[in-house]
């Protein structure tokens, strides 16, 4: 049965606007997985450690593999595209970023998969392009809308909309 699944996309190394259109068709090309709609492109100011600025957008998808083997894929694909992880290191520079935001109305909480996403509601980054596609899709922990999210974010990080 497929699910419906959000995915944030980010990158701010590089060709950016291209390392995100790469990573939206390699995760197309997944088994029993399609595209059904991508945000508009963000600019975004960086948080940590980076010093660039950071593209985001985020993918509604239809996909039937299971939350942990999709996350599985979205590593991969990461790693082909050049991610090095480094361990106890966050918010660093990177050519690619892949994170599951939300499937369906559905909770996990492994060690290496917790979704909803643990910080995506506190992120305008994340939040106003998942407000675009899906405003009205609920948190299923914050019980808000995406929109009612984003109204009342004080996230004061600067997020632009930018040309595709």
């Amino acid at each position: 049965m497929a699910q419906r699944v959000y995915v944030g996309l980010g990158s701010n190394l590089g060709d950016r606007k291209a390392n995100l259109r790469e990573a939206e068709e390699r995760l197309a090309e997944l088994p029993d997985t399609r595209i059904v709609k991508a945000s508009s492109l963000y600019e975004s100011e960086p948080h940590g450690n980076a010093k660039t600025w950071f593209i985001n957008s985020v993918l509604e998808i239809e996909t039937e593999l299971a939350p942990e083997a999709f996350l599985k894929q979205a590593l991969a694909i990461e790693k082909a595209m050049g991610r090095k992880r480094v361990a106890g290191k966050r918010w660093g520079s990177r050519i690619i970023d892949i994170d599951l935001l939300l499937i369906d109305n559905q909770t996990v909480n492994k060690k290496n998969l917790k979704i909803p996403h643990p910080e995506m509601h506190k992120r305008r980054f994340v939040l106003m392009p998942l407000a675009e596609l899906a405003p009205h899709v609920t948190h299923p922990h914050v019980g808000a809308s995406m929109s009612e999210l984003l109204g009342g974010l004080k996230d004061p990080k600067k997020v632009m909309l930018t040309r595709p």
